[in-house]
């Protein structure tokens, strides 16, 4: 019988900023044991892919970005206008958790008069079309704006409720340009480490030791990525791989894989890397997979 207390993950987003039609971007969902949903990260066309795996933007009240490439947060203006839009309850605001400029971020959305999408909203609240619209949607006049309160996080533990705890640790990868964060997700019946996009580095492997599932970026091979300067701000397979092993989990996720590691006349290889640093379960994300439990 499944254990109700683990906390279940589906993968929304496991891309890169290159499109391709297999996968683009980065977005993670975890139902809590509550049955509550944390969305991590929110890439491109974040908003469709979660209606495409059944969950609607209102199931959704708590966001946390690792950082702020785009391939990591360019759907929020669409998730958050579209969750809005199908009438979340004022009183229910959306919390918004991340490092720096996850405040600007959000209020250079919103904010009137000159946020991006003020003008939306604006226009969604005043017209009278628009008005009709919100009251057919069982809508009671006045409408407010959108909801966002935006906290701003460094390492250490952040989020304690409802059967979860979610802990930050650094991540590396293009300081001190962007902060980075990679998180853990702990419940009574298992545990998940979201890496956000890293190089190998001890802040992650301290913050992945003894979890039950590590999602963590695998970008190109090591071939690739050794001796240059991707080593900055990267992972390769070996990488991912030999990060789990030392945090000793028990499960590793392959996700943010590059265009060229998804050709199919790669799968060999790139599974030969991956166990040749890990010898536990190892999982290839695909978009919109429920990743099952570690064996």
């Amino acid at each position: 019988m499944p254990d109700q207390t683990r906390p279940k993950v589906t993968i929304i987003g496991c891309g890169t900023p290159t499109p391709t039609p297999e996968a683009f971007g980065s977005a993670h969902l975890i139902e809590m044991p509550s049955g509550e949903k944390v969305l991590f990260d929110c890439g491109p066309a974040t908003t469709h892919k979660l209606a495409k795996a059944g969950v609607s933007v209102t199931e959704i009240d708590r966001v946390v970005f690792t950082h702020h490439h785009f391939d990591h947060d360019s759907d929020f203006p669409t998730f958050v206008l579209s969750r809005w839009d199908q009438l979340v309850p004022a009183d229910v605001p959306l919390h918004v958790y991340g490092p720096p400029p996850t405040a600007k971020f959000c209020r250079g959305i919103l904010d009137e008069p000159d946020g991006l999408f003020a003008h939306d909203w604006l226009a969604r609240v005043n017209h009278p079309g628009s008005q009709v619209t919100f009251r057919d949607r069982g809508g009671v006049l006045p409408r407010s704006k959108p909801q966002v309160v935006p906290h701003e996080i460094g390492v250490g533990t952040f989020l304690e409720q409802d059967g979860y705890r979610i802990t930050a640790a650094r991540a590396e990868h293009v300081q001190p340009y962007l902060d980075s964060l990679a998180y853990r997700v702990d419940t009574d019946g298992g545990s998940v480490v979201i890496t956000g996009d890293t190089r190998p580095c001890d802040s992650v492997t301290k913050l992945a030791r003894g979890a039950d599932t590590l999602l963590m970026m695998c970008w190109e091979s090591h071939d690739m990525v050794s001796g240059t300067d991707h080593d900055l701000a990267t992972c390769s397979i070996l990488g991912a791989a030999e990060t789990a092993a030392e945090a000793g989990v028990r499960q590793l996720v392959m996700v943010h894989i590059g265009a060229r590691l998804r050709n199919p006349e790669m799968a060999e290889a790139r599974a030969r890397e991956a166990e040749s640093a890990f010898d536990g379960e190892i999982v290839w994300g695909e978009e919109l997979m429920r990743v099952p439990p570690p064996r």
